[in-house]
């Protein structure tokens, strides 16, 4: 089992950046793909992006593509989610996640263990 903990959300303008973080418990990080999600008021958690166990592969969901990197350090069991260029319909609640099965997989299955979330707010 892995804990996961969640921070740098915040309130930015349209167009900032922001850099969320996600620390994992436990020795066993590089074993399970990591990702992030993100549920708005009043919609369903969506996908947002993932990231295989050694961070070769990454996938993003179309409405980030090109504006979020995800990445990650196995050394400091954290991964990371950079967030340029925001918009307005970024605003929602982040969760990471993690998985024992692919980041493929990731992005059409919700992943076993969840952190509590951090709250992201674009203005415009």
């Amino acid at each position: 089992q892995v804990q996961l903990v969640e921070s740098g959300g915040g309130l930015v303008q349209a167009g900032d950046s922001l850099r969320l973080s996600c620390a994992a418990s436990g020795r066993t990080f590089s074993s399970y793909a990591m990702g992030w999600f993100r549920q708005a008021p009043g919609k369903e958690r969506e996908f947002v992006s993932a990231i295989s166990r050694i961070g070769v592969t990454t996938y993003y969901a179309d409405s980030v593509k090109g504006r979020f990197t995800i990445s990650r350090d196995n050394t400091k069991n954290t991964v990371y989610l950079q967030m340029n260029s925001l918009k307005p319909e970024d605003t929602a609640v982040y969760y990471c996640a993690a998985s024992s099965t692919t980041a493929k997989e990731m992005s059409v299955m919700m992943p076993a263990y969840w952190g509590q979330g951090t709250q992201v707010t674009v203005s415009s």
